[in-house]
């Protein structure tokens, strides 16, 4: 694996742990895309760092337990907006 691919894995997974953030959120603010997020944390991150992986896939898993409220939030809070806006 390249350097400045292991540097960047670490990075999301340091950050995920730090700010118990969503694969979409640590995507925006890194600038690249889900999928990759998704396949340095789930598939690359156990063989660089096994310890730093498990720490990650707690998150993953709680946020994946949690989607469907942020979306039923998410479509809640639109529709909100839509009658008090429009």
């Amino acid at each position: 694996m390249q350097q400045y691919i292991e540097e960047r894995i670490l990075e999301l997974a340091n950050y995920t742990i730090m700010t118990r953030a969503t694969v979409r959120e640590t995507a925006s603010k890194y600038g690249i895309s889900k999928s990759t997020v998704h396949k340095d944390l789930q598939d690359r991150l156990p063989v660089l760092n096994p310890n730093l992986y498990h720490g990650v896939n707690e998150i993953l898993m709680l946020n994946k337990s949690e989607r469907h409220i942020r979306g039923g939030l998410a479509t809640r809070n639109k529709y909100m907006c839509q009658s008090k806006c429009g």
